[in-house]
């Protein structure tokens, strides 16, 4: 009886340590101590690269109409025909009959075209940059992940930057891209001192999470890091995505679209759903943490650049603070259309915006941001399910970003799920 005691207690020790063993620990933190170096890391990343991205071009290609269609003759301000749509595929249904169905309906019959949209590998995470990015900066390449949106979607490689200090320039980069190469030559004398090295602070790389030097880079080689407008392109955006730093577990962080820069000055929300409350709040806990996925410790092991608040930080906020978006000849000195000016497909346009759209409700002239948040609660037209990496649920608040230049920053929505404005619509 003993003997047999015993054989049953050394069972059930075995069963819980397997089980142990197989219980998966789920951590607020990521790895900080590698167990093994960068080439095992490589390997690794490299034998799921291809399934990855055939799944995630799958799921693409399932939703959208990816075939390039763009606009004759409405083009961002850097020339750069429009993206036209809408591109989501509806399956067994039109707009006009989708559009008659309660939202419960549309979830039921899982008809809803425009679900979360998935980072390229979302388990994996971390910034991502368009080829017309690495093209013109290779040390922005990845070795595991290509970039997933066709390129007509995006913005102007080398987006215009207008001022608001001097608004008589027009664009200053003239189809340049700005790098700690050329920002001094093309702005000296025209920033103050102050601006100046605020601009040099933006376009200077510090270390991110993919892009150090340590043996879990995603670079081939060791990188001095990231810039600011390396994402935010000449004070804009190109298109470059990355997973918001402010959820857990990985499942559920939501990819998120690099927003414009431009006209920084009249808002008073930043960081999309983090709701910090100045540009410069923005800008220090970039540095701090969320260049680092949120988590302060890896930030401490790849090299965290904590800037100044008083003389970087500063500096940095004033020369964002003077980018301006693009002229708009045909609006008033209350941001409304000029009847003058405006086509009658424009004057419609802006009726039904005001009225029976309700856009206004949330992007009111003359910005069109009420510098608010606010939960679309698109929860209400699909199911929570686990798809290519993510947990499609809520989004929760998200910021109301003004729709001044809107035609220069496609794709949509915090995640870019809509590609072109039709989407949006």
């Amino acid at each position: 009886m003993k003997k047999l005691i015993c054989f049953c207690i050394s069972l059930i020790v075995l069963i819980n340590l397997s089980f142990a063993q197989q219980t998966k620990i789920v951590s607020s933190y990521g790895p900080i101590n590698q167990d093994v170096g960068f080439d095992q890391i490589k390997v690794g990343r490299m034998k799921v690269k291809a399934d990855r991205a055939k799944e995630h071009k799958t799921l693409l290609n399932a939703r959208y109409d990816l075939t390039i269609k763009t606009s004759p003759d409405v083009f961002m301000s850097g020339g750069k025909p429009i993206p036209t749509g809408p591109t989501a595929k509806l399956r067994g249904i039109n707009w006009a009959d989708l559009d008659k169905l309660t939202p419960e309906q549309i979830k039921t019959r899982d008809l809803f075209p425009y679900k979360p949209l998935p980072f390229a590998d979302h388990a994996e995470g971390g910034m991502l940059f368009p080829p017309m990015i690495t093209n013109l900066l290779p040390r922005l390449i990845r070795f595991d992940l290509d970039f997933d949106l066709p390129e007509h979607i995006l913005p102007d490689p080398a987006p215009p930057i207008y001022l608001t200090t001097r608004p008589d320039l027009g664009d200053i980069a003239k189809g340049r891209l700005i790098t700690i190469d050329n920002y001094y030559e093309i702005f000296n004398g025209i920033l103050n001192p102050k601006q100046l090295e605020g601009l040099r602070l933006l376009v200077t790389q510090f270390p991110q999470q993919q892009f150090n030097a340590t043996e879990d880079r995603r670079t081939d080689r060791p990188s001095l890091g990231v810039t600011c407008f390396d994402c935010h392109a000449n004070g804009h955006t190109n298109g470059a995505n990355h997973l918001v730093g402010d959820i857990r577990p990985q499942e559920f962080r939501h990819r998120i679209e690099t927003p414009s820069l431009r006209g920084v000055s009249i808002q008073r929300l930043f960081g999309s759903q983090r709701a910090l409350k100045t540009v410069e709040d923005f800008t220090e806990f970039e540095q701090r943490a969320a260049y680092f996925d949120g988590d302060q410790c890896m930030a401490a092991k790849k090299g965290v650049n904590i800037l100044e608040r008083g003389s970087q930080v500063h500096f940095m906020a004033e020369f964002m603070a003077i980018l301006d978006f693009p002229p708009a000849p045909k609006l008033d000195i209350y941001g409304e259309l000029d009847k003058t000016k405006a086509t009658p497909a424009e004057l419609q346009g802006e009726a039904i915006f005001n009225g029976k759209g309700r856009c206004v409700s949330c992007h009111p002239a003359p910005y069109y941001t009420d510098n608010s948040m606010h939960d679309l609660k698109a929860e209400r037209f699909y199911k929570q399910e686990m798809v290519n990496g993510i947990m499609m649920a809520h989004d929760g608040m998200i910021k109301t970003f003004p729709l001044r230049g809107i035609k220069d920053s496609p794709p949509y929505l915090h995640d870019g799920r809509c590609f072109t404005l039709e989407d949006v619509v």
